[in-house]
């Protein structure tokens, strides 16, 4: 066909494309405040500052505060004593914490609150003598670090044949919780699973999935109504990055997940008119605009932003993080 000739032979598009923005998209305040700390730490106490695992799932990210003195470890044992080391984005397992303690390791605890507030449901629920099962994806950190929050009685479920084969020792004293990166509408259909099979489950009074995660599954529902390509910005190891792709193509719409600009494949946008372009919670802004401006180089003649809310959610900083006031001192 012509049109993919001269997609090959030029990289440039035939025909006017549109390009629509997703709002919201991108950064959370959780990634936000745990991306700062990593950078705080190193502008007072120097390079080198340990991060334990990913401080949160993009690749660009994790590259550039490597270029700025952040060495990431998978374990604490790769950290040397004395050292101090940031728990990334995700959470950690009760006996990372302890460790650290033990080896005198000065932490920065860059957890998301929201992750922080399903660990304090979990510790809530053992003291109470419930076993708590998660709905989640095995072996995502943040799901290690929430069932590593007590020794036992913690059961995970991914979906609802998990549910309709798992084993619990006492059916009556049960309670749930959730990733917080997951797509709603499939963590409601799984927690609608266990309510069936053990009616009596307790659960959090309010979701565990975050405030960005559905905010940004909700644009993308919106965006995908109106595109006939959905473009996600973020890495293969973003949760919340693939549920936005997944929430996309169950409408139908042709989705991918990209890095960056330079993942983009011309051919995707062979007979399109409008594309729709967001980013995960862990995916800069910088990159969505490197990714608009290639599709405007292969032909793109407008770009608007979807109306949708405006997010001004902002957590704290670990105290010793603030910046310095004028006489020197650390604010918070």
């Amino acid at each position: 066909m012509a049109g993919e000739e001269n997609i090959r032979a030029t990289g440039v598009v035939d025909g006017a494309v549109e390009v629509v923005l997703a709002q919201p998209r991108g950064f959370c305040a959780g990634v936000d405040r745990a991306i700062d700390i990593v950078e705080r730490a190193l502008q007072i106490h120097g390079s080198p500052v340990y991060v334990r695992h990913e401080i949160v799932h993009n690749k660009f990210v994790v590259d550039d505060l490597r270029s700025k003195g952040a060495i990431f470890v998978k374990e604490l044992d790769e950290v040397p004593a004395g050292a101090l080391v940031v728990f990334s984005a995700h959470g950690v397992p009760q006996k990372v914490q302890d460790e650290a303690r033990c080896r005198g390791l000065q932490v920065f605890d860059a957890t998301c609150p929201l992750v922080t507030k399903v660990h304090v449901e979990v510790a809530k629920m053992r003291r109470q003598g419930l076993e708590v099962i998660m709905i989640g994806h095995a072996g995502h950190p943040e799901v290690e670090g929430t069932l590593g929050q007590s020794p036992d009685g913690m059961y995970l479920v991914e979906d609802e044949e998990d549910v309709a084969r798992l084993q619990v020792n006492a059916p009556d004293k049960l309670a749930f919780v959730t990733q917080t990166t997951l797509s709603v509408d499939d963590a409601s259909k799984v927690a609608q699973a266990l309510r069936e099979r053990f009616p009596g489950i307790q659960e959090p009074k309010k979701s565990d999935i975050c405030y960005a995660t559905q905010n940004r599954q909700d644009a993308v529902k919106l965006l995908a109504s109106r595109c006939d390509l959905v473009l996600v910005v973020g890495s293969r190891n973003s949760s919340n990055s693939n549920r936005l792709r997944e929430v996309a193509e169950r409408l139908n719409v042709e989705a991918y997940l990209i890095d960056g600009a330079e993942s983009i494949d011309p051919a995707w946008l062979e007979g399109k008119q409008t594309v729709g372009i967001t980013a995960g919670a862990s995916a800069p802004e910088l990159l969505v605009q490197q990714v608009v401006t290639r599709i405007k180089e292969m032909g793109a003649v407008s770009v608007r932003t979807m109306d949708g809310l405006v997010e001004n959610v902002s957590f704290p900083l670990p105290k010793g993080l603030g910046r310095k006031n004028a006489d020197g001192v650390h604010s918070s």
